[in-house]
């Protein structure tokens, strides 16, 4: 077919998905659909029956030619049950699916893979399932090796391969065969960092000439390579469009889990904490800070300690609202030891340009001693995501590392 950047290739109408909880029930349920199918008669869309539920229920979106659509939500939101009716597993209950063109899928690992033969083998035969005529392979065969990095591995059969071995063969077959639409599921959360970024930068040049579906959990991920979000909340849609930073925000609402408390505070306490949203120690009145992408990350914290106490440093942890940790400040990376006058402490803490997405953060403070004898570290104090703070990307999305040690400065008084 002729490609034209913006045709849609990708079209799901009010699409729903119905499952039952009870073995016996369903395959009895399965044997009526099929004899009303076989009759012409039409199935029972809106009314479950006992012990039925709706894994996905009246979704819509499209997916045209050069975007690059990205699927999100909690686990059990209802995003593996549509990938497998898009890549055609399974058939919906409900609404109607349209695909155009060539569909490569990558929904788990090592998925269209016979264990038993090799590499090679696997290539060709997932080359003949798309339709691909053996000179239309042997012209990529060496690009997907190449890129897929197991050169020497791929006359070894696939089921002495590791799961890395997998992904990245997989993914390099998936996107070396010129699908029209490529379905990508959480699969490149198993590579290594190297082949992650060679894989997003390929997946930016298929955009060019195919719509490409993305899953994931990893918000900087989505941020990065998707043009449109679909964010899908117990089998629904909760968000679809172009604003990613909306979309994005709306998942991590979903977590919670981040209240603020006092872990343990037997050798110090923390009296108060304030962020600030500018360059100057000026406290901001917001409930929520606001800190701009690449601005400063300023922390005033007042710290008493027990007088036993000589010296002690400060740890902030950063998490998200997914409760993952995204950044770490140690001021024993940075400064001396605070010198302890049994007094309260006033610490100004400066992180200069931070880089974390749109969204909600927590600061967990660690007070803590180190033992130079027995170089160990003993915990005096830990306030749980003590504070929150936003981030506004108005000068771009910005990105977060898995975890990101951060510079900074302390100072005393």
């Amino acid at each position: 077919m002729e490609r034209r950047i913006g045709e849609t290739l990708v079209k799901v109408d009010h699409v729903g998905k119905k499952f039952c909880r009870d073995l016996k029930k369903s395959l009895w349920y399965g044997v009526q659909d099929l004899g009303a199918e076989f009759l012409g008669k039409s199935k029972a869309e809106k009314q479950l029956r006992d012990k039925e539920f709706w894994a996905v229920r009246d979704v819509s979106f499209e997916v045209k030619r050069g975007e690059c659509l990205g699927l999100i939500g909690r686990n059990g939101a209802g995003k593996s049950t549509l990938l497998k009716m898009l890549n055609g597993l399974i058939k919906p209950d409900k609404g109607q699916i349209e695909m155009y063109g060539r569909v490569g899928a990558l929904i788990e690992l090592g998925s269209g893979f016979n264990p038993i033969l090799t590499g090679r083998e696997n290539i060709y035969n997932n080359g003949a399932v798309l339709g691909l005529k053996k000179k239309e392979v042997d012209a990529v065969l060496d690009e997907i090796i190449d890129f897929s990095e197991i050169g020497k591995f791929i006359d070894t059969p696939v089921q002495f391969y590791s799961s890395g071995m997998k992904v990245r063969l997989g993914f390099s077959v998936a996107v070396h065969m010129k699908p029209d639409v490529l379905i990508l599921d959480e699969v490149l959360a198993v590579g290594d960092s190297g082949f992650k970024i060679k894989s997003f930068n390929k997946v930016n040049e298929m955009m060019r000439d195919a719509a490409v579906i993305f899953v994931s959990h990893s918000m900087p991920h989505i941020a990065t390579i998707t043009n449109k979000v679909l964010l899908m909340e117990n089998g629904v849609e909760n968000y679809y469009g172009e604003n990613i930073a909306e979309g994005i925000d709306r998942y991590f609402d979903n977590f919670g889990g981040d209240d603020p408390k006092v872990e343990f505070s037997e050798g110090a306490t923390v009296e108060s904490m304030t962020i600030f949203n500018s360059e100057l120690y000026k406290e901001a009145r917001e409930e929520f800070p606001i800190i701009d992408y690449q601005s400063d990350l300023n922390v005033n914290l007042d710290v008493k300690v027990n007088r036993e106490i000589s010296w002690f440093h400060v740890k902030l942890q950063i998490t998200d609202k997914d409760l993952k940790i995204v950044g770490i400040y140690d001021s024993f990376q940075f400064s001396e030891p605070i010198q302890n006058t049994g007094d309260v402490h006033k610490l100004k803490i400066k992180i200069p340009n931070t880089i974390f997405i749109n969204g909600e953060y927590a600061v967990t403070v660690f007070i803590q001693q180190r033992d130079e004898a027995n170089s160990k570290w003993n915990l005096l104090a830990i306030y749980r995501y003590w504070k929150k703070f936003r981030v506004k990307a108005s000068k771009g999305l910005g990105y977060v590392p898995a975890v990101v040690y951060l510079p900074g400065e302390i100072h005393a008084s």
